[in-house]
Formats: structure tokens, C-alpha cells, sequence
């Protein structure tokens, strides 16, 4: 995989499954993602008349005769135009957990609903895709014309079957791209003046307060960091875009001193896991990371000061870009940051 977003390293080397028996086949009887009229019930509610045109954050601008109804997306990304009013017929990333119960990233929808076109990095059944008639496909872009849990050597059969759209989730704050997936809701149909909409917004609002509060009454140091078995991963609040947003609101975070290639994080040995020495730790709650109970074997983990104090709280580090989906981030760091104490 070329371009992984190099926050998630457990993940970095896997190859993409791609492809699939027959493909060939549903590509000509899908003409490239048209849609039928005997689909149209499982997708998005009839949304505005007219032609239809939505320019994305790689600059390239999708045009439809009509509002687009059959979308798929990125399990996250789904999971934001939901809080928004927009539904997809199928998702591919992390969406269900080992339970069957549904992945964080799922947020709240409904996944037993939907087509599932892969659960994991690397995983995307195009021929199920292609069966699902899409007529657009949405996803996060972390580097450059990258697409987000879109497999390098299935990406050019993904891409004939439905125009795709790709909004920005680092380098830019996370209030930022919210706005950006709040455009491409409405553009697709949504009433961002639905009480569910306004008052999830409401409670972004007051949670932004509550920790520019908490930031400036307590001025703790804070570390994001992920870990895997064997390294751990300090992240750059310069880059990824909740930290960055959490740092304009005043958390002071550790800036780690010398990234990996990206920009994402730096990597150390589980030998130099305590280089730096946080107030709090902010802990990559994803499935792919390790989480306490995994880490209580390793002795720099516990030697950490936030550790031995227990003040580390998780840490959700691929957001789900609606102000439903960030306020509880932004609740949960003020409510970690009001209660910290100094380690040092």
C-alpha cells in the first residue's frame, strides 16, 4: 500500500485483496454505475431536482444529471453523512468488531442493513460493489490524491463504476473538514436545519467551550500516541486533524521531535516508549491498536507518569467527521484534562 494514513502503522505492508470472479461481466451490465429503478428504495431519499455537481478536496468536480442515490463509503465516513441526514446502500473498512457488534467507526448506523464490501484494510469485493449499482463513492483522503480504505490494485476497476468524491481528514483542523461533510450532505439531499442536525451542532459548540476551559484553568501536557507490538507511536498535533483543533482550543500536546516520513507520528522502540513524559495520554482506541491491558506487559508503558497516575483516556483517531460524531471526542478530552493532575 502506498499511501496508508501513517497513523494507523499496524497497518502499513498489507496488501489490498481486489478483485474478483466475473467482474468483467457486472461491469458491462452495471454501464460504469448507472443506477435501476428497482434500487432506488435502498438508497438515498429523493434529494434536490436537476443536475447535480459537488467539488471535492482534490479539486476535481463530479457532475450528475440527478442527486446521486446510491452511495458508497468509507465505513466513517458513511457513518458522518448519517448524523447528517444521507444514507448509504454499502460501506467497506472497519465496520463490525469480532462480536458482530458494530465497529466504533460505524458510529450509528444501522450495519446489519448494509452491504459490507470489506471489514479490514486491504478488503474490498468490487464485484459486490459493482452489484450494488453505485452512483457515487465517498471517502477520507489523508495524503494526496489518496483514497481512504480504496485498494491500490483494485483502484482503477473501483473508480470505473461510480465518479468518487474525497474530502480532506489531516492537515487541516477537524472543525474544517465537519464543514466540508456537512456541504456534501447537503448538496445530497440534507436539511442541516433538522433538529437532529442543529442540536448535535449545539453540542459540539458547547463541548469546544467546555474544553477551552478545561485547557486554559488546567494546562496539562497531553500525548497522543498508538501502540503496536513493537513500537510505539508518538503523534504530530501539526498534522492530524483533531489534534490540531484540540491544540487551537489550547491543549498543549507533546510535539513529537523527529516524525517518520508524513509527518503522522514518531516512532520508538518499546525501549525508549518513555522519551517523553505526559500528563495525560490520549491512546488509539481503534481495533487495529493496542490497548492498557495489552501494554501492561511492557515495562516502559508502565513507568510512564500518566500511567502510573491513571490518566490515560481514549483516544478515537480517525473521527467521524459530524458534530454528532466529534462532540463526545471533545467531552471526553475536557473531561480528562479537568481531572489531571501534574506528574512532574
Amino acid at each position: 500500500m502506498s499511501t496508508p494514513r501513517i497513523a494507523n502503522p499496524s497497518r502499513r505492508g498489507l496488501l489490498a485483496a481486489g478483485g474478483a470472479l466475473g467482474l468483467g461481466a457486472l461491469l458491462t451490465a452495471c454501464g460504469g454505475g448507472g443506477s435501476s429503478d428497482s434500487g432506488e428504495e435502498s438508497g438515498q431519499a429523493a434529494g434536490k431536482k436537476g443536475p447535480w455537481t459537488f467539488k471535492d478536496d482534490r479539486g476535481q468536480t463530479v457532475r450528475k444529471d440527478r442527486t446521486p442515490r446510491r452511495i458508497v463509503a468509507f465505513t466513517g465516513t458513511a457513518a458522518a453523512l448519517h448524523d447528517f441526514g444521507v444514507e448509504c446502500v454499502g460501506v467497506f473498512g472497519p465496520t463490525k468488531l469480532k462480536d458482530g457488534k458494530p465497529d466504533p467507526q460505524a458510529g450509528d448506523l444501522a450495519v446489519d442493513k448494509l452491504t459490507v464490501l470489506g471489514n479490514a484494510w486491504g478488503e474490498f469485493n468490487v464485484e459486490k460493489y459493482a452489484g450494488l449499482n453505485p452512483e457515487l463513492l465517498v471517502t477520507n483522503m489523508y495524503e494526496p490524491d489518496a483514497l481512504w480504505y480504496v485498494p491500490d490494485d483494485s483502484k482503477k476497476k473501483i473508480l470505473a463504476l461510480a465518479p468518487s468524491v474525497a474530502l480532506t481528514a489531516s492537515r487541516v483542523p477537524m472543525l474544517e473538514t465537519v464543514k466540508r461533510y456537512a456541504a456534501l450532505a447537503e448538496s445530497l439531499g440534507a436539511d442541516l436545519k433538522d433538529r437532529k442536525v442543529t442540536d448535535a451542532k449545539a453540542r459540539f459548540e458547547k463541548a469546544a467551550e467546555t474544553l477551552r476551559k478545561a485547557a486554559k484553568g488546567n494546562p496539562v501536557k497531553v500525548m497522543a500516541a498508538s501502540g503496536s507490538a513493537d513500537l510505539f507511536y508518538v503523534s504530530n498535533p501539526a498534522v492530524n486533524a483533531d489534534l490540531m483543533y484540540f491544540r487551537e482550543l489550547g491543549i498543549d500536546f507533546v510535539v513529537p521531535e523527529k516524525t517518520d516520513q508524513g509527518g503522522y507520528f514518531e516512532s520508538l522502540s518499546w525501549e525508549n516508549a518513555d522519551k517523553y513524559r505526559p500528563d495525560v495520554i490520549l491512546l488509539d482506541s481503534r481495533t487495529s491498536a493496542l490497548q492498557p491491558k495489552d501494554l501492561a506487559a511492557k515495562p516502559t508503558w508502565e513507568r510512564l507518569p500518566a500511567v502510573k497516575a491513571g490518566q490515560v483516556t481514549p483516544w478515537l483517531s480517525e473521527p467521524r467527521f459530524s458534530y454528532a460524531g466529534c462532540a463526545p471526542l471533545l467531552e471526553g478530552l475536557a473531561a480528562a484534562v479537568e481531572k489531571a493532575k501534574k506528574t512532574s
